[in-house]
């Protein structure tokens, strides 16, 4: 679908890099000539990351190990890294996410997903845009230089509200607000910033913890007008479309990629209002197995 070495010369920050969504994204970007940052709490996996993705591809993936709920720690990464040459791309896709009752949540709950997702996210567009901001009102940058890029990941749900995932809800929606106030704000200073917000694509941690106990795409298999879930290549090839040249007038924008399912279903976990005690205790418990793996691997 895209040219060779269509992201040669782009330098592009991949939150969460090391897993996921964000390994895919990075991964293509750098099979297309990017040079790439990833970050993340876990360092090790990162760092294992960018040595499968170098072997598979050639190329420069250089790696952080950072939470991105300490602005000075974000801040000192992004030093970092400009130091080395200004970055021209932002991927804002670290996040963290759970079902619950709302009733049930705590506040440390609410503080885990809203600190990393609202919080981590503000953290890292502020301390990249600001840098460019500055570059451009010295003189340091003209469109014919092409325009730097934002992309964050959100859900669907900041159309229509996520009942028994709050936290993330009102944290997703507030990166929403930031893309739409920010497109107008730094578009004088060649900055783009666009979102996606992708239905279910199936990965380990968060299938866990949005699906426990399920296969993963069994739901969308069930209720997606497409009978399917995503696959990691649509979301590819839609993050390369608004990070590369081309189309830089597109900014402010957030495109729901879910094959219409939050306009046939809301796309959301409003049918787990019928889930028992019983069921709540399973997926909780289910939750935190996960929740202790990932423990795990941060502290080896």
């Amino acid at each position: 679908m895209f040219q060779p070495n269509l992201m040669k010369g782009k330098r592009i920050l991949v939150t969460g890099g090391g897993t996921g969504l964000g390994r895919a994204m990075a991964e293509k970007y750098l099979e297309l000539g990017a040079d790439i940052y990833i970050c993340g709490r876990r360092k090790q996996v990162c760092d294992e990351t960018a040595k499968e993705l170098m072997a598979a591809h050639g190329g420069s993936v250089k790696t952080f190990g950072l939470d991105i709920r300490d602005a000075a720690a974000v801040d000192d990464m992004v030093e970092q890294i400009f130091a080395e040459g200004p970055l021209t791309g932002l991927v804002n896709n670290a996040a963290g996410n759970f079902i619950s009752p709302t009733s049930a949540l705590s506040s440390r709950g609410f503080d885990a997903v809203a600190n990393i997702v609202m919080h981590g996210t503000f953290y890292v567009t502020h301390a990249v845009g600001r840098r460019w901001v500055e570059m451009a009102m010295k003189g340091q940058w003209k469109p014919e230089d092409g325009y730097r890029s934002v992309i964050s990941i959100i859900v669907t749900w900041v159309l229509n509200g996520g009942p028994f995932v709050v936290p993330s809800a009102m944290s997703k929606s507030a990166i929403h607000a930031m893309t739409l106030s920010l497109a107008t704000e730094w578009a004088q200073y060649g900055v783009r910033l666009n979102a996606i917000g992708p239905g279910e694509i199936p990965t380990e941690g968060m299938s866990k913890r949005l699906n426990p106990g399920e296969e993963p795409g069994a739901r969308s298999a069930k209720t997606n007008p497409m009978g399917r879930a995503g696959k990691m290549a649509e979301l590819q090839n839609l993050s390369t479309f608004l990070m590369a040249d081309g189309c830089d007038w597109l900014t402010g924008q957030a495109i729901m990629m879910d094959g219409g399912n939050h306009l046939a279903t809301g796309g959301n976990f409003y049918e787990l209002r019928s889930w028992s005690q019983d069921q709540w205790k399973e997926a909780r418990d289910r939750i935190e197995e996960q929740n202790k793996k990932d423990r795990a691997q941060r502290t080896n």
